[in-house]
């Protein structure tokens, strides 16, 4: 199972967008990647808990954490072999172990919690509060927005994670988010040489 939770080696710039449910994560992984001509890693959790909720009317409970990780995993792997010099991931295995706190009193799987911390990125987009809440089927804490920010911000802290703030609307998160990986791509050149 453990192989299952690591990242295959590369040196492909990787971005995670981080933070609460519904403040733009996807959007903005989309775009990004449309305007490098790269890959986005999907978050893996809304399709499997997606297709949970139509079969069973259920929502995540602890035993699908591990899939999830897992899923996410295979994705981030297999899209990274795809990129173009640089990955920006809906989601990582930290965002869901900051899920697994926060609903389950503060249990995280072990094996979960190691994954979260070893796997590395380059940078972490954590995306604040200030766009519209959207309800679905899965969003379920709109009246905990602040409190689940916090808890995503003092995660990257507690963690020594590289991030930056992204706030406002669309074009200035976007502006914002680009400055920032135009940073990274000239340090991993300066690095590794261009390709």
């Amino acid at each position: 199972m453990e192989e299952k939770l690591k990242q295959e080696p590369s040196d492909i710039i990787k971005i995670v967008m981080f933070g609460p449910e519904s403040t733009g994560k996807t959007t903005l992984a989309q775009a990004l990647a449309a305007h490098y001509n790269t890959k986005w890693v999907p978050e893996y959790a809304r399709e499997y808990l997606q297709e949970k909720w139509n079969r069973e009317q259920k929502t995540c409970e602890p035993k699908d954490l591990i899939p999830i990780a897992e899923g996410q995993i295979f994705l981030e792997n297999k899209l990274t072999k795809q990129a173009n010099k640089i990955l920006f991931c809906d989601t990582d295995l930290l965002e869901t172990k900051v899920y697994s706190e926060a609903y389950y009193l503060g249990n995280c799987d072990p094996i979960l919690e190691k994954y979260a911390v070893e796997n590395t990125y380059n940078l972490y987009f954590l995306t604040y509060i200030d766009v519209p809440w959207e309800k679905d089927d899965l969003r379920d804490k709109p009246e905990e927005r602040e409190e689940m920010f916090d808890y995503f911000k003092n995660t990257l802290d507690t963690y020594n994670k590289n991030y930056v703030l992204l706030k406002g609307d669309f074009e200035n998160r976007m502006k914002t988010a680009i400055n920032h990986v135009e940073k990274l791509i000239q340090e991993n050149d300066n690095t590794y040489g261009n390709r």
